[in-house]
């Protein structure tokens, strides 16, 4: 009995050690491998780059002989300061914010031509947003990228994403942050605003002062014109008959000298209301 019981104990420990040492070699070797959210897995098999991209979850691998590089395919943020000359030889210094992802399917093909993350941005997207900027702003002049910046990033976001999508590079938004130009031509713009401003402002006080006068003109002319038909219409006849229309039937009152009232008498006097006697 104690021999059997010595035997089951030794299997006991056995089963333990056996499961440890299981256990250490899943962990040294790494059979499984986890893809989160918003990564893709290229699976190397002796260094290298197979076909198969591990999508998000649990994966087999064969261990010792296979490894994966996990590449992020989420929207990522890249700021680059470029500089540029316009059409007419100005110095630009553009701002740009620049959105952008790997293509999901074709991670594999950018790790095997360029790396990582950080090599995709060294290698393709800064001297791409550098070179396409440059050959963007030499075909406008400084005013034009000033007025039409709207049309000039539009020019930037479709060569910078042609050009990018061969290294497997997916351009989501593209920014024009900044646009500066030197410190003359600043000046140069400023003071051709102001001059710009003037000229509207002298135009406009030109205008007014013009229309003022012929507002002038017109009324002097309705007053003369006013004058001359009245003096025209106006007759001794429609002179008395506008002042009886006006009469308030009370005659007018001059105090004299002596404080006595005069009268105005020069009416007709009243009959006298007295009947012949028989």
């Amino acid at each position: 009995m104690i021999f059997i019981s010595s035997l089951k104990h030794i299997s006991q420990l056995k089963i333990i050690r056996l499961f440890a040492a299981l256990l250490l070699t899943l962990i040294i070797l790494q059979p499984l491998v986890i893809i989160s959210a918003g990564e893709r897995g290229v699976v190397l098999r002796f260094g290298q780059v197979q076909p198969q991209i591990l999508n998000e979850g649990l994966h087999p691998i064969i261990p010792i002989a296979e490894a994966v590089k996990k590449l992020t395919v989420r929207v990522q943020k890249r700021e680059i300061s470029a500089e540029a000359s316009s059409k007419d030889l100005q110095e630009i210094e553009t701002d740009v914010v620049l959105n952008w992802h790997l293509v999901p399917d074709e991670v594999n093909l950018a790790f095997q031509q360029l790396g990582d993350e950080l090599a995709v941005v060294d290698r393709a997207i800064d001297p791409a947003v550098e070179e396409v900027l440059k050959a963007v702003m030499a075909k406008y002049t400084a005013e034009e990228i000033i007025t039409r910046r709207e049309e000039v990033k539009g020019a930037v976001d479709q060569l910078l994403s042609n050009r990018l999508r061969g290294y497997h590079i997916f351009v989501d938004d593209i920014s024009l942050v900044h646009v500066n130009f030197s410190d003359r031509f600043s000046e140069a713009v400023e003071a051709k605003q102001i001059a710009e401003q003037e000229a509207k402002r002298a135009e406009f006080l030109t205008l007014k002062a013009a229309r003022e006068a012929e507002a002038r003109v017109n009324w002097a002319r309705g007053e003369a014109e006013a004058q001359r038909l009245l003096k025209e219409h106006l007759t001794p006849e429609l002179i008395q008959r506008q002042a009886i229309e006006r009469w308030n039937g009370q005659l007018p009152t001059i105090i004299g000298s002596e404080g006595l009232k005069l009268f105005n008498l020069e009416s007709p006097p009243k009959a006298a209301n007295s009947t012949p006697k028989r």
